[in-house]
């Protein structure tokens, strides 16, 4: 009888390895084992891995992008603990080692409208991908508040609190509704946003450090402030975090036009789904 399946010695290895944009920080004590050099080996996806990342509702609730990780990247076991920055970086390395490192890309010149393809250099753009000095801290109201990227669970749902918030908009905006219960909704759904905006604030705040010295990361301490501070302060804090979001995004990749032969920048936003379809 064999103790082992003699085909092992070809199944899947990590073929590319990366540094992740945190370097480790953020994420939540055993959901990672870092190796020392701090590089994490990455696997091409399964047949499985693929079916996943095509299934709507895996992808809306955030399943479907956890469960690859943690198939492709043996160091992540939970995949669910990961800081939002190091998301994107992980996803276009899986890419990388499942497909290489070309991806074909469309856009439309602002210029001539020609409709352009390009080729793009994923390895490229992953070495150009930053992440925030949270170190970079805010002084307000004789407060020092510390923020940290969201994990990707909290991410999730916030991105999903978002969407709901907006079907209930369309809701609200039917002509149908009459006056009294478009009001009840809109009351409701006030209370929904600001409280999404809470949490949000709330799970991107490290620490508060008084002006005596004393250092609050209690969650619920941290909630409560945000509630009842002032406007002046949830709107430093919200245009520093909007900061972080443009360091951390995916920086553009110069391409020409082929129409009028002009340079310009294109943004690159993955969309998962149609991230993971291999070159035409």
């Amino acid at each position: 009888m064999q103790n082992s399946n003699p085909l092992s010695g070809h199944f899947r290895q990590p073929s590319v390895y990366m540094k992740l944009p945190s370097g480790g920080r953020y994420w939540q004590p055993g959901s990672i084992s870092m190796p020392a050099n701090g590089e994490i080996g990455i696997m091409a996806m399964t047949t499985k891995d693929e079916i996943m990342l095509r299934t709507p509702d895996a992808l809306m609730n955030g399943q479907g992008v956890v469960s690859v990780i943690e198939s492709c990247v043996p160091a992540i076991s939970n995949a669910w603990a990961m800081p939002s920055i190091d998301v994107d970086a992980v996803l276009i390395a899986i890419r990388m080692a499942t497909y290489g490192e070309d991806m074909d890309i469309e856009s439309k010149c602002a210029n001539c409208e020609t409709e352009n393809k390009h080729q793009l250099n994923l390895g490229q753009v992953l070495m150009r991908v930053r992440s925030p000095n949270y170190n970079d801290t805010i002084t307000v109201d004789n407060l020092t508040i510390k923020l940290k990227p969201m994990n990707y669970l909290q991410n999730t749902q916030n991105n999903i609190a978002r969407f709901e918030e907006q079907k209930i908009i369309q809701l609200i905006n039917n002509d149908n509704i009459d006056g009294d219960t478009r009001k009840a909704q809109l009351d409701i759904h006030l209370q929904k946003i600001i409280a999404s905006n809470i949490e949000q604030l709330t799970n991107s705040t490290e620490s508060i450090t008084t002006e005596s010295g004393e250092i609050v990361d209690n969650k619920t301490f941290i909630a409560e402030f945000y509630d009842k501070s002032s406007n002046i302060v949830i709107k430093t804090v919200q245009k520093k975090l909007r900061e972080f979001a443009d360091i951390a995004g995916l920086p553009p990749t110069r391409v020409k036009c082929e129409g009028c032969e002009q340079d310009y920048d294109l943004a690159v936003n993955f969309d998962y789904a149609n991230f993971f379809e291999p070159l035409s």
